[in-house]
């Protein structure tokens, strides 16, 4: 087994044990209020795990934050105009370990909206709990493939150029019903303080 931590995992780790700390959260704490184990939690922050979607849906509901949140690195509230520039290849991609999900961020937590391309292999479902969307708007853009969007109790199939609004927080499902990948945005901002 390599020794190489991957950056989005140590960034993860970091920013999971930073909010846990935040609130004076112990393990069991964390655990309750997202419904991921001790274990599980403790090797996310010992960079020994990388979390799954689903896990990361979890326990961004539980500290009422954005999945970007958890993934972002720590930057300042400035840029130069270099920074302000972000090459393709420099925007940071993650990969669920569980079902190849790949979230590419395309903004910065300096932007007041967060932005995110993701690719939705075959068959992959990624649920996410009604937590994970609270203090939140949000809509999502089809651009390739379709996608069959669990939003609570209504299912709908989104295919290139369809777009739906999130509504209330309610639990929701990406699933990929098809053979081929799907590719869609997330533009999500925050319309009130927790």
């Amino acid at each position: 087994m390599s020794n190489i931590v991957d950056p989005l995992v140590r960034q993860i780790a970091a920013r999971v044990r930073a909010e846990r700390e935040r609130r004076r959260w112990t393990l069991a704490q964390l655990a309750e209020a997202s419904g991921v184990s001790q274990a599980m939690i403790s090797r996310i922050e010992r960079e020994e795990s990388s979390p799954t979607a689903v896990v990361l849906g979890k326990l961004s509901a539980a500290f009422q934050l954005s999945v970007a949140s958890l993934l972002a690195s720590p930057e300042g509230e400035t840029a130069t105009d270099e920074e302000r520039v972000r090459r393709q290849a420099d925007a940071p991609e993650w990969r669920d370990p569980e079902t190849g999900y790949r979230r590419r961020q395309i903004t910065t937590p300096r932007f007041p909206t967060d932005i995110a391309e993701i690719r939705l292999p075959a068959g992959a479902r990624v649920p996410y709990p009604a937590g994970a969307y609270a203090f939140i708007r949000g809509l999502v853009w089809v651009l390739d493939g379709q996608l069959t969007f669990h939003d609570g109790g209504q299912v709908h199939e989104l295919h290139p150029g369809d777009t739906i609004e999130l509504g209330e927080p309610v639990p929701r499902i990406f699933a990929n019903d098809t053979d081929t990948e799907c590719r869609y945005v997330v533009v999500r901002a925050r319309h009130q303080q927790p």
